[in-house]
C-alpha cells in the first residue's frame, strides 16, 4: 500500500469514526464518549499525515507513535460505547476490526522505522 493510498484510508477511518460519534446518544455518557472517540479517531489520520512530513527519521517515529497510540485509543471508545450498550455490536464490529487492523500497521510501521535507523 503507498503513502497516498494509506494517508485516504486514514481519512476514510476517521469520517467513519466521526459518523459513529454523531450517531451516539445525546446523553452525558453518550456525548463524552462521542467527544473523546472523536477527537481519537480523527488525530489517527491527522498524525500519519504529519508523519509523511516529519523533518527526520526520528521525527517520523515519533509521529507514528501518536498515531498509534491514538488508534488504540479509539478501539478503546469503541470498545466502551459497546460495553454501555450506547451503540450495537453488529453496528461497531467493522469500525472495531479496522481499527484494530490500523494499530497492527502502525506498530509495524514504529518498528520498521526504528530498526532502520
Amino acid at each position: 500500500m503507498t503513502n497516498d493510498e494509506m494517508r485516504d484510508r486514514m481519512m476514510d477511518f476517521a469520517v467513519r469514526v466521526l459518523r459513529m460519534a454523531e450517531s451516539l446518544p445525546r446523553t452525558v455518557s453518550g456525548q463524552t464518549i462521542a467527544r473523546q472517540v472523536a477527537r481519537s479517531g480523527t488525530s489517527v489520520a491527522a498524525n500519519y499525515r504529519s508523519a509523511l512530513r516529519g523533518k527526520s527519521r526520528p521525527d517520523f517515529i515519533h509521529k507514528i507513535a501518536i498515531s498509534l497510540e491514538e488508534a488504540d485509543e479509539t478501539g478503546f471508545w469503541i470498545d466502551l460505547a459497546e460495553r454501555a450498550r450506547l451503540v450495537r455490536r453488529e453496528k461497531v464490529t467493522p469500525l472495531r476490526q479496522e481499527t484494530d487492523e490500523l494499530v497492527r500497521i502502525l506498530s509495524a510501521t514504529r518498528t520498521t522505522a526504528r530498526r532502520n535507523t
